[in-house]
């Protein structure tokens, strides 16, 4: 994702806190991570999915762009393997 700005909301920050997810990892993702969902009706602004592997562990972040290319972290999340198909991109239930 091409983020002219990163802003982490609060509630990214507190269940990044409580993750133990990185700052630097979620950066990582936005920009090497690939779209494996989108929601384009999403408000205020249109919002994704991402996927990337740190460490071989796999993490998803939920981000938003606003109109001048600030991305928006919303949340971060290793992602549930009984939940998301091995590829992490397609959940399962």
């Amino acid at each position: 994702m091409d983020c002219q700005g990163v802003i982490f909301s609060t509630h990214a920050t507190a269940r990044m806190f409580a993750r133990t997810i990185s700052q630097k990892d979620v950066e990582y993702v936005l920009k090497n991570g690939i779209t494996i969902q989108q929601y384009p009706t999403d408000k205020p602004f249109p919002s994704a999915l991402l996927l990337g592997f740190i460490n071989d562990i796999p993490l998803h972040v939920v981000v938003a762009q606003d109109e001048d290319s600030t991305c928006i972290v919303i949340t971060a999340y290793i992602p549930d393997a009984y939940i998301w198909d091995d590829d992490f991109k397609t959940k399962t239930k």
